[in-house]
């Protein structure tokens, strides 16, 4: 496998067609979060989806330190919830299900199998402005690619298309991979969004190539991101943006947690310490515990 294949991720436009898009393939960084967990195949599956799908709508972030959260939830689902997010290239997820009801499932149980009826939330957060814009859908289709999809449609009405492809390498390591294309307005200013839906030729002739990838192309660690995004769009003018590479990370802080905790009253503090007298926190995105003196400031 070439490395340099992996967590790696590309943005680019199509001036000529009005739009933009990103390819991402994730190989260590992705492993390195899901190893922390031991999630059967099935929930290891989908929060894999989950963490493709944050680090594209993460390159849709104008700040660099902007954040994007996705969270799927529900009332009655085997996962009852699931969230992943992207910040400055870092990301993070985790998911928390029923595995006695998992366990009646089939093998590869489908969206609805693993949710039931339930809702997806997209959250926008912008370091600088401290502006914040959420997006809610249902939970349907067969992907979340697919309801990732119906929110750009009825959040955004911008025309979009996400694909998502999940393998395994020869170790059993997991190598996960994830297209999003999107068709904006002429020089996103000056024409009205709906309007791009009702009379879009350019994003006709987009869609159809990008839907056109296969699961296995993108999920191939051996095949560059660029002879990948040739192979699609060679018929058209390409720009390509420098690449990045996504890697695992998570904000959880101990100084930060023993500060936090230090604002409880003292009796508050004694009442959570445990038979060491020592406060235990964890952090369900790393699942690592921290221990706390109770009275540190």
């Amino acid at each position: 496998m070439i490395s340099e294949n992996l967590d790696t991720a590309l943005a680019f436009t199509i001036p000529d067609r009005h739009a933009r898009g990103r390819l991402v393939r994730l190989g260590p960084a992705l492993n390195a979060i899901l190893s922390a967990h031991g999630y059967p195949p099935a929930i290891e599956k989908v929060l894999a989806e989950a963490i493709v799908l944050a680090a594209l709508l993460g390159a849709t972030l104008k700040e660099v330190e902007g954040q994007l959260t996705l969270q799927a939830q529900t009332e009655n689902g085997v996962i009852d919830l699931l969230v992943a997010d992207y910040r400055g290239g870092e990301m993070r997820g985790y998911v928390r299900h029923d595995a006695e009801r998992l366990g009646e499932l089939p093998a590869d149980p489908s969206l609805f199998g693993l949710f039931g009826k339930g809702y997806l939330a997209i959250t926008f957060d912008q370091a600088t402005s401290g502006e914040r814009y959420q997006g809610i859908v249902p939970l349907e289709g067969a992907s979340l690619a697919e309801a990732a999809e119906s929110y750009f449609a009825q959040s955004e009405q911008i025309p979009s298309l996400v694909r998502i492809g999940i393998g395994r390498a020869d170790d059993g390591s997991v190598v996960a991979g994830g297209l999003m294309l999107q068709h904006l307005p002429e020089g996103e200013e000056g024409r009205d969004r709906i309007h791009t839906r009702l009379d879009h030729p350019e994003w006709d002739h987009v869609a159809a190539l990008g839907g056109s990838v296969r699961d296995a192309e993108l999920a191939d660690g051996e095949l560059p991101l660029e002879t990948l995004l040739w192979r699609l769009f060679n018929e058209d003018q390409v720009r390509v943006s420098p690449s990045i590479a996504p890697r695992r990370g998570c904000r959880c802080d101990p100084d930060h947690v023993a500060r936090v905790i230090a604002r409880f009253p003292e009796e508050e503090r004694a009442a959570m310490a445990g038979p060491d007298g020592l406060i235990e926190v964890n952090c369900e995105f790393c699942a690592r515990g921290f221990k706390i003196e109770p009275l540190a400031a």
